[in-house]
């Protein structure tokens, strides 16, 4: 017995490598290839040849013995496996063509039928339907998202979802966090619409991979990348206020690098006042941005790749009385004007290195310090932020599934500095603030694939560590179900948090006369959010119909929210945490519809419940119209030379802020009016030209005076956030676009 022991233990070590193959891959030079792919056929065991072309890989259970090795510019090669234990691949370099490019016009919005998320994609065929000067005015024929002004005097706007607060959802630039903190006022009106390709909006609670918050839902912006882009693009924009837009855009491509330069100002308008209050409809707003973005390589192939992103952005805003002179009346207790200067330099990359098809390393990281000088009446606000995000994320896919693990920091630091000029309204929040945040996490993300892809389960997980807060958990899920070719289901649940930033998320309260009181310590506001959403697309075998029906359902549930208090006091907003009930729930359905590849009519409506209970009572939440109607139409010829779109917004009745204790001259109602809008352009192309003209609010409808106590803006009612609707009513306007496509 010992003897056959023995002899089967020295044929052991034969029979482990008799299940091996070892061999080496080299070119057509007999140079050794470095991360060729070696794989069976039909099946999903592979290897890569390491930096002497050299790999080994199991033979085990190997029905099929064909192995097969590929390379990027090379030939594939198959070898017939019989008893071999080492083989040698001898792959031949593939003539390189010229580049094919193969154009096609996209849908305007596409919703995804692969991603667990349920994510409507706005392309440049959408936004191409409005004149889109900025990131804000990109949404003009979406459902989901509504540009919400906060300050009728600067102008100044959030994107609103599920009904809440812009601060809510998450904003995206490229994947990256730059808009937060103080450049959240005013940061997404610097992003120019020449410069987005594509609005990637989903709903709800997302993948923690980007952060802990996304309570309403997240936004990501994709700009245009240096190798996918036009190598030049020109465009001119102005309308009949006389506010002019110039945009620049170059990129050139060599091997593997491939640049972008892109230029944008914004030229102030003339000073206009339709209501005569002796206050400016809308801020004379100088713009100058630049930036510039290098690419090498591509994140789908073998290997390292990078992006590096610069930008730098100097923006004026001035408004308030007609007759404000910034050089000399800032401060001033006699004219009331408002001057906001800020300058913000940004860096941002992402580098990566892809080891295979299965192994993929992706580090992020960016940083902006953003300086802003302002005046608000007598009121100055002087700010200064740092940020720092990195994020390093390990990417695995085996099997029906894909991990991706990483940990991530961030670093804030926001100075704020706030003085009165005069003591008249005895306002006490003056003084110096100061926000240190650095928050590492760790997080991990898995997604299962079920039943022949039917079934997508997404499960992620993420803890941070705040340092004045201490550790905070966001777990969440997502599903989505086949339940026919062209029929999905999705549902999605998760928590979200965020700190507050009051001051420079809530700059309406600087410009008013309300004395700011922080009634307690304020905690990092929290949320459950929770929703389902069904969408059904359709298409006639001509193709002469095509189109989708969607429906969905999201409900928000805060443990903790800071909502200043307007109510209580009108001379004051009270700043304190609720941890009592507060809901938002939103209910969307629409339809789209496209006839004969030319005809494009959406139709959509929203129903937003957002309340909160004080005492037992309901109390609607203000500035929310609970329902809310959009259709959208468009018609564009085969031949491509023009297209017609118009869109119609009917908004209902808002809850506004109570103002029944100031005196009678002062007060408003507490319910706005509904109200409808009207927009309309249309777009000639010209080969290489584009020209574009249109109207927005064509019926001229306009919230009249909207600043209470406008006849004394030093009084203590003076206020200029209660805006619920357009204020300067009817804007024409016409462009140029010059455009110069990739060689």
């Amino acid at each position: 017995m010992k003897k056959y022991i023995f002899i089967l233990g020295l044929l052991f070590p034969f029979g482990i490598s008799a299940q091996k193959i070892l061999g080496k891959v080299t070119n057509n030079k007999k140079e050794p290839i470095i991360g060729a792919r070696i794989y069976w056929l039909g099946t999903a065991i592979g290897e890569t040849t390491d930096n002497q072309g050299a790999f080994e890989i199991s033979a085990t259970d190997i029905s099929n013995k064909k192995l097969i090795a590929s390379y990027v510019g090379h030939s594939s090669d198959t070898i017939d496996i019989i008893d071999q234990t080492f083989v040698e691949f001898h792959l031949q370099e593939t003539k390189t063509l010229n580049e094919v490019v193969v154009q096609g016009q996209r849908d305007g919005v596409i919703i995804s039928d692969i991603k667990a998320i349920k994510t409507e994609q706005i392309t440049q065929t959408e936004l191409k339907k409005a004149a889109c000067c900025d990131l804000a005015g990109c949404f003009e024929t979406q459902t989901t998202v509504q540009p919400q002004t906060t300050n009728v005097i600067t102008n100044s706007k959030e994107l609103r979802i599920l009904g809440l607060s812009g601060v809510y959802n998450q904003v995206l630039i490229d994947g990256f966090p730059l808009i937060q903190g103080l450049s959240y006022t005013y940061g997404i009106s610097t992003i120019p619409g020449t410069l987005v390709d594509n609005i990637y909006i989903s709903k709800g609670a997302n993948s923690v991979l980007q952060g802990y918050e996304s309570i309403s839902g997240q936004i990501n912006v994709e700009t245009k990348e240096p190798d996918k882009t036009d190598s030049l693009l020109l465009n001119v924009y102005v309308n009949n206020f006389m506010e002019k837009h110039f945009n620049a855009n170059y990129a050139f491509k060599k091997n593997k690098w491939s640049n972008l330069t892109t230029f944008h100002t914004v030229q102030p308008a003339n000073k206009t006042d339709r209501d005569n209050d002796n206050f400016l409809d809308l801020p004379l707003l100088t713009r100058y941005m630049i930036s510039n973005r290098w690419k090498y390589g591509n994140e789908k192939e073998w290997g390292w790749n990078s992006q590096i992103g610069l930008r730098f952005f100097n923006e004026q805003r001035i408004g308030g009385q007609t007759f404000f002179n910034p050089e000399n009346d800032k401060g001033s207790t006699t004219v009331y004007g408002q001057s906001v200067q800020i300058n913000q330099p940004e860096i941002w990359t992402k580098t990566g290195y892809r080891v295979n098809d299965k192994h993929n390393i992706v580090l992020f990281a960016s940083s902006f310090h953003q300086q802003q000088n302002s005046f608000f009446g007598t009121v100055k606000y002087d700010a200064q932020q740092t940020n720092f995000y990195a994020n390093i994320q390990y990417e695995l896919s085996y099997a029906e599934h894909e991990l991706k693990t990483g940990i991530s920091y961030r670093h804030l630091n926001l100075n704020e500095n706030i003085a009165f000029t005069d003591t008249l309204l005895q306002r006490t929040y003056a003084g110096k603030y100061q926000r240190l945040e650095n928050i590492p996490g760790i997080f991990a993300e898995n997604t299962f694939r079920f039943l022949n892809d039917k079934l997508t389960w997404i499960v992620g997980v993420r803890g941070d560590q705040h340092n004045q807060f201490g550790f905070q958990f966001t777990p969440r899920t997502l599903l989505k179900y086949d339940i026919a070719q062209k029929t999905i289901v999705r549902a999605n649940v998760g928590t979200g948090w965020r700190t507050v930033n009051l001051f420079s998320e809530n700059i309406g309260l600087l410009v008013s006369s309300r004395d700011i009181i922080f009634a307690e310590q304020l905690q990092p506001e929290k949320a459950l959010n929770f929703g389902v959403n069904l969408t059904q697309k359709f298409e006639t075998k001509n193709n002469n119909l095509s189109g989708y029906f969607s429906v969905d359902y999201y409900r928000t549930e805060f443990q903790n929210q800071i909502f200043p208090d307007y109510d209580s006091d009108p001379t004051k907003a009270i700043i304190k945490n609720f941890t009592g009930t507060s809901v938002s729930n939103g209910f969307q359905a629409e339809l789209y519809l496209k006839f004969y590849k030319r005809v494009e009519l959406k139709t959509g409506y929203n129903f937003l419940d957002v309340y909160r209970e004080n005492g037992g009572a309901k109390q609607l939440l203000p500035f929310n119209p609970m329902h809310k109607f959009i259709t959208t139409f468009s018609y564009k010829p085969l031949t491509n030379k023009f297209h017609f779109d118009m869109n119609v917004h009917w908004f209902g009745e808002q809850r506004l802020p109570d103002t029944k204790s100031n005196p009678i001259e002062f007060q408003r109602p507490d319910f706005s009016k509904p109200y409808t809008t009207v927009n309309a352009q249309f777009t000639y192309n010209l080969k290489k030209f584009e020209v574009y003209a249109g109207c927005e609010n064509i019926f001229d409808f306009r919230q009249k005076q909207p600043i209470i106590s406008w006849q004394d803006p030093f009084s203590p009612y003076f206020d200029t956030s209660s805006v619920w609707g357009p204020t300067r009513g009817r804007e024409i306007y016409a462009g140029v676009r010059f455009k110069l496509n990739k060689k």
